[in-house]
């Protein structure tokens, strides 16, 4: 009898112990990082997404005592890197910086696409989101949005805008469709390029993102009419929002976030949000990323991955009802 008491204990203590030992692994309690953790970024040293990466990556090295190393891998608007980090292992040390071009939009306009933004990866938490400025000319004619629709109307054959990428392009053509404005696109390398076009005269107008257009906005070069969303920059705090002019449609923004390649572990991908979450939660992070322009983000990974896919069927309804065509 004494026998069979130890043994039934030794089998009641190690069913416990495994028992007990689930929750753990569910919530993060893993052998990992067992090695360096790589961040792919799809876009040049200096840009937005680099700097936002480096700023988490190195926070989060803090945290978890692994070194996190930047890789740039530039090209087709950033999807060449997301489709490098898809062939790599599923084991979460190696992340995707994604953007709402290469992920969201890019699902939305190129049916022959390699991956999808929720489906190929797991989206893990949003590190920033920020709304994008509509800008015109320094003009007595085109002072708000009001009189930049009338203008356009009065005048279609000098209604331009400049834009640099797909995220530009499908706003610019939602605020065609809400306001009932007509405006030829005008191609440009980049935003810093599209804002110097409208200070120069050779376009009328432009949506774009806040980093180019700021400082020429302050320098008196080009006027902020609006800002994207319901809410004022604060960094242009004068500036209405599109829905205070009476267009609370155009709420395009963009956003940067971290995703794990589909197939990671869950309790791999559970110890990444938490961590990551951690490292956005810090005061100094956050400081830092509102001084670029931009909302920190840190939410639940389930919460970013419906906004993504709400925005890819708001895309899809644009493009379709702009009749929109892009080249992959």
């Amino acid at each position: 009898m004494i026998g069979f008491k130890g043994a039934s204990l030794t089998v009641a203590l190690a069913a416990f112990a495994a028992v007990t030992a689930q929750p753990a692994a569910a919530q993060g309690d893993v052998n990992y990082p067992t090695k360096p953790i790589r961040f792919i970024v799809g876009f040049a040293a200096g840009g937005g997404n680099d700097l936002f990466a480096r700023l988490v990556g190195q926070k989060l090295s803090e945290s978890i005592g692994q070194p996190v190393i930047i890789e740039n891998k530039p090209g087709a608007g950033g999807r060449l890197a997301v489709d490098y980090a898809l062939n790599q292992p599923a084991d979460g040390h190696t992340l995707v910086i994604g953007a709402t071009g290469q992920m969201a939009i890019a699902a939305a306009i190129y049916p022959k696409l390699p991956y999808h933004p929720t489906k190929s990866f797991v989206p893990v938490t949003m590190i920033a989101s920020f709304p994008l400025i509509l800008a015109g000319p320094i003009s007595d004619q085109i002072k708000s949005v009001k009189d930049l629709v009338a203008y356009g109307k009065a005048n279609p054959d000098k209604s331009n805008y400049a834009t640099s990428s797909p995220a530009f392009t499908i706003t610019t053509e939602l605020f065609k469709l809400k306001t009932g404005m007509p405006a030829q696109a005008i191609p440009y390398k980049s935003s810093n390029e599209m804002m110097l076009s409208i200070a120069g005269g050779q376009t009328l107008f432009a949506i774009a993102d806040g980093p180019p257009t700021v400082p020429l906005v302050q320098g008196g070069k080009v006027r902020a009419l609006a800002v994207t969303g319901a809410e004022r920059s604060s960094e242009l705090p004068d500036v209405p929002s599109m829905a205070e002019v009476g267009f609370p449609e155009v709420n395009i923004g963009l956003w940067s976030g971290v995703f794990a390649p589909a197939g990671t572990p869950p309790a791999v991908v559970a110890k990444l949000e938490s961590e990551l979450r951690r490292a956005l939660a810090d005061p100094g992070v956050r400081e830092k990323l509102k001084g670029m322009a931009v909302n920190p983000g840190g939410g639940p990974g389930e919460q970013f991955r419906s906004l993504i896919d709400a925005d890819i069927k708001s895309f899809v309804e644009v493009v379709k009802a702009a009749n929109l065509k892009f080249e992959e």
